[in-house]
């Protein structure tokens, strides 16, 4: 693969990223690629040759973005970078790192073969939030994990109803409810008990936060279903709408949600041999082969 100008997004404030990132400017630096930095991480970088730039204007100018860190790091990135043509790769510099596939040890490696097309480029989907209030907007984003739907304060319940494509699904007195992509279904959704979706997968799974009745159960839709969560006016003021844990709205009694699929993608960048069941089993410590 042909990838003339590389972005390179880091996790600010850790030492690990740091080693990282200097490493990569050497690498790209010797290939003769044009380097443009994240003006956050460029503060803790004293490098030359390399063009401080904003997220947004990565997007629009690199071919491949490098991002050094955890899926936190990734998310933060895919957030915006998944509005433009740009393929993404993550160096694992955090805890589990289901998105960040390059182990620090292996950068030259790995960025070998990613450079000599030895890769797997996969498009990860995301979902658009909105937040209306007697049918007008009020504010929305994206997310890549998941749109939670909880309550400000902790271990309160609420009551909100749920419909997928305008058909009235079921009432719920619960914690919330976190609709999930593929891509997060090993993330907050499996700590709720939600199932695991391979990525190439077109469907939503809605996973029921701690629900008043023991008879509900995750639910697995088409993803591009619009799901609508009509929240009870008997409920209290604080309430609140998050993006994989990064971005919150507020949500008012009687505010309906509605989430969808968008229609930006991901493309993820994997290098040669790359398996999501060796994902899975590596992260989750899953057993090995018997025989």
């Amino acid at each position: 693969m042909s990838y003339q100008t590389v972005g390179l997004i880091g996790k600010p404030d850790h030492s690990g990223a740091h080693d990282s990132l200097n490493l990569l400017i050497t690498y790209l630096t010797n290939r003769g690629c044009e380097i443009l930095i994240e003006e956050n991480i460029a503060r803790e970088i004293n490098a030359q040759n390399v063009t401080p730039c904003d997220l947004v204007n990565i997007g629009k100018q690199a071919d491949l973005a490098v991002v050094v860190g955890g899926d936190g790091s990734m998310l933060g990135a895919a957030r915006v970078l998944s509005r433009f043509d740009i393929h993404v790769v993550g160096v694992n510099r955090g805890n589990l790192g289901f998105l960040t596939d390059i182990n620090p040890d292996d950068i030259v490696e790995q960025l070998d073969l990613i450079f000599a097309g030895h890769s797997l480029v996969e498009q990860r989907f995301l979902l658009e939030v909105g937040v209306f209030r007697h049918e007008k907007l009020k504010s929305n984003n994206a997310a890549v994990n998941e749109v939670v739907l909880h309550h400000g304060k902790v271990a309160h319940m609420m009551e909100f109803e749920i419909y997928i494509d305008e058909q009235f699904v079921f009432s719920q007195r619960s914690d919330g409810l976190i609709v999930a992509t593929p891509t997060g279904s090993t993330a907050y959704s499996l700590s709720a008990g939600g199932p695991i979706i391979v990525p190439r997968l077109d469907a939503l799974t809605l996973v029921p936060m701690f629900p008043h009745t023991l008879s509900s159960r995750p639910i697995v839709v088409d993803a591009n279903s619009t799901i609508s969560m009509r929240v009870s006016k008997v409920n209290s003021d604080s309430l609140q709408i998050s993006c994989d844990s990064h971005i919150v709205l507020p949500v008012l009694p009687g505010d309906e949600i509605r989430v969808q699929k968008s229609a930006e993608k991901l493309s993820l960048v994997h290098p040669k041999g790359y398996n999501y069941f060796n994902v899975l089993r590596n992260k989750l410590g899953w057993g090995s082969k018997l025989y």
